[in-house]
């Protein structure tokens, strides 16, 4: 994965995620909306020819787009904490 700022001013940042798809920009999308986000979106031109944008609307955009990553962190810790409880459980 590669990020690259596209578009940075007052209350908006566009940033381009290389190497990515729907599954992380999805997760951070949602996450950005959860911490406050004005608005969160992101787009795809051609799925083989171009690189996902994230577009983030804030009051500060970076800090938000900081913290959706984190949450991101956060659940994913969660899930291996209580997939692997469970996997235990089971045998």
């Amino acid at each position: 994965m590669k990020l690259e700022i596209e578009s940075q001013e007052t209350g908006k940042l566009e940033v381009l995620v290389k190497g990515e798809d729907h599954t992380l920009l999805n997760i951070i999308k949602e996450n950005a909306w959860k911490k406050g986000a004005d608005q969160a979106s992101y787009i795809i031109k051609h799925p083989y020819m171009s690189d996902p944008k994230l577009i983030i609307r804030a009051k500060n955009p970076k800090k938000i787009l900081t913290d959706a990553a984190q949450l991101a962190i956060d659940d994913s810790k969660e899930f291996e904490t209580v997939f692997s409880r469970e996997v235990k459980g089971k045998k």
